[in-house]
């Protein structure tokens, strides 16, 4: 924003030390982005600014001696519905872990909510205390292989939204196929974000060869999706950035951290995201700080795994004043005890020392009505969820600690001619829940190990109907029922009876509630599935959540039933 002069003027006679500043930090030792050095100086701070490194005395002086201080940290991707908070919630957990700044793709709220739900979205996250930047969501539906709430979210529709002071460029294009095709429609949106105003953002999981060529000359520029190093580095090879994902879901740091050092290569076109991150984890082990951490113990050099979390970031996507420690740049901080943890003892944001007062105050502004009440389900009879047996079933294959799943061709036991569902074997099935369609599917499932119950959720990427595994049709639809009780959520079934649910109305995806209460209640139901024989560590919401997403190798179902994934 640009300064009047009298503003400019006090700024500068800070900066030359004529003046005090508002706050300074001092003694502290900086992460320097720029010269890749740890420097120890004093930060001068007036307003929002950082004015200044060097000596300086100010009206408000805190010692920092013997702490380090760098840039606040910026996720580089990440669906704030998938923390089941509105954003004002949310914003105080992350800034409590030191990210000052998202770039969110809200694909999940539009496919349910179209443009009432961006429309909300963007002004939710106008005051809360993490800035909130936004990519048009490119890919609803993300495939014509299962039914949305708002169907196609066209061109004509992102127009609008294409001069937001928030909006950064096109959210990730899932719908990879129609790009190396050159599908018109999806060309359309690529051509309408496709200059240097704007960031196009990728979505392409084992994309290799001349088909990645073909995605990048498109005018895609960067990739979440990398699960190995061999694939990170292709990618890196082609000219996409490599989003580095650590999320709870998937979790894919260390793979691909491993092999790109082992490679020898720079990592100045990598960053870090989370993509889809539970608040529980964040609260226990940070977000981005996380992956600054956990790279450091992989062997990337302190300076450069802050640079992948706040600096590449930032300039990747053009954020001119944001990432970095020095003069002219947002006052965004955070001061740590150890270099290596990269655990704030301390947060500034926007030039304020965040307190008790500012994570105690209420930034979220109220939801539309039609935005609560999502859910339409009608008939759940169990003969919608029969699965015939044949010589050998497909079946979806879980494989742990990723969103890949696998396609086996199994003999499994039935009766009648009908699968029935057991330990080893769990039946999973969707029903659409946005009244467009009431259509249902089912399939075996293997790697869930539901015994005695059920799970269900509406939270199912990225169309987000409802989804449910179990070992038995009762309970599996008993606690779909419940689901369309509180129009949407969690819910956990066992023994005909509800053992666990978690209301999420907004959009059938986030709560209304505070983060202690979504966690708590949350942490009972972990335990409840746990005692239903998931493997400890393993969030079964989550997995399940990624059943249906079809731009994901290699077998998913949707309402429309079995979709094998190229």
């Amino acid at each position: 924003m640009p300064l009047s002069a009298d503003a400019r003027a006090r700024l500068l006679a800070v900066a030359r030390g004529d003046e005090k500043a508002d706050i300074v930090l001092k003694g502290g030792t900086v992460v320097n982005v720029f010269s890749s050095e740890l420097i120890k100086t004093d930060i001068a701070l007036c307003g929002s600014t950082i004015v200044g490194l060097g000596s300086y005395s100010g009206k408000v002086e805190l010692d920092c001696r013997g702490k380090y201080i760098a840039p606040g940290l910026i996720d580089a991707h990440m669906h704030m519905e998938s923390s089941m908070l509105l954003p004002g919630e949310l914003s105080k957990v992350l800034v409590r872990a030191g990210t000052t700044a998202i770039i969110a793709d809200p694909h999940e709220a539009v496919n349910v909510g179209g443009t009432e739900a961006l429309d909300y979205l963007l002004e939710a996250t106008e005051h809360v205390l993490t800035d909130v930047y936004i990519m048009i969501p490119s890919s609803v539906p993300a495939s014509d292989s299962d039914t949305n709430g708002c169907g196609e979210f066209t061109p004509a529709m992102m127009k609008r939204y294409m001069h937001h002071p928030r909006v950064l460029g096109l959210g990730e294009v899932m719908r990879y196929a129609d790009v190396i095709s050159g599908n018109p429609r999806m060309s359309e949106k690529l051509n309408m974000f496709g200059g240097r105003e704007y960031r196009i953002d990728g979505h392409y999981p084992g994309g290799s060869g001349n088909a990645l060529q073909a995605y990048r000359l498109a005018g895609i520029e960067d990739c979440h999706e990398s699960t190995t190093g061999k694939e990170a580095l292709e990618k890196l090879r082609s000219g996409l950035a490599v989003f580095i994902r650590e999320g709870s879901g998937a979790k894919n740091l260390e793979a691909v951290v491993k092999g790109l050092l082992s490679a020898r290569v720079s990592l100045d076109n990598c960053m870090f995201c989370t993509d889809d991150k539970h608040t529980a984890e964040i609260r226990k082990e940070g977000h981005i700080s996380a992956c600054v951490r956990k790279a450091i113990r992989l062997g990337v050099p302190p300076v450069q795994a802050y640079r992948m979390g706040s600096w590449q970031t930032a300039r990747f996507y053009g954020l001119r004043e944001s990432g970095a420690v020095a003069a002219g740049f947002k006052a965004d901080i955070i001061v740590m005890n150890k270099l290596d943890d990269a655990e704030p003892s301390a947060v500034i944001k926007n030039g304020m020392l965040l307190a008790g007062d500012d994570y105690a105050a209420e930034y979220d502004i109220p939801v539309p009505p039609a935005l609560r009440s999502t859910v339409h389900v009608e008939n759940l009879a169990p003969e919608r969820i029969s699965v015939q047996l044949e010589d050998r079933n497909r079946v979806i294959g879980m494989i742990p600690g990723q969103l890949l799943t696998e396609c086996l061709r199994e003999k499994i036991s039935g009766r009648d001619g009908y699968f029935i569902p057991d330990g080893k074997y769990n039946k999973i099935c969707v029903f659409e829940r946005h009244g467009r369609t009431g259509a249902a599917a089912a399939a075996p499932l293997k790697g869930f190990g539901i015994r005695g119950g059920a799970i269900a959720t509406s939270v199912s990427h990225d169309a987000h109907n409802i989804i449910a595994a179990g070992d038995n049709d009762a309970d599996i639809l008993n606690a779909v029922a419940c689901i369309r009780e509180m129009q949407g959520g969690y819910a956990l079934s066992a023994g005909g009876r509800i053992t666990g649910k978690l209301p999420l109305p907004v959009f059938g995806l986030m709560s209304m509630q505070p983060c202690t209460e979504v966690e708590e209640t949350l942490a009972g139901m972990l335990k409840e599935a746990e005692r239903l024989g998931v493997k400890k560590g393993i969030d079964p919401f989550i997995t399940l959540s990624f059943m249906a997403l079809t731009v994901i190798p290699s077998i998913r179902i949707t309402d429309k039933g079995i979709v094998e994934v190229p």
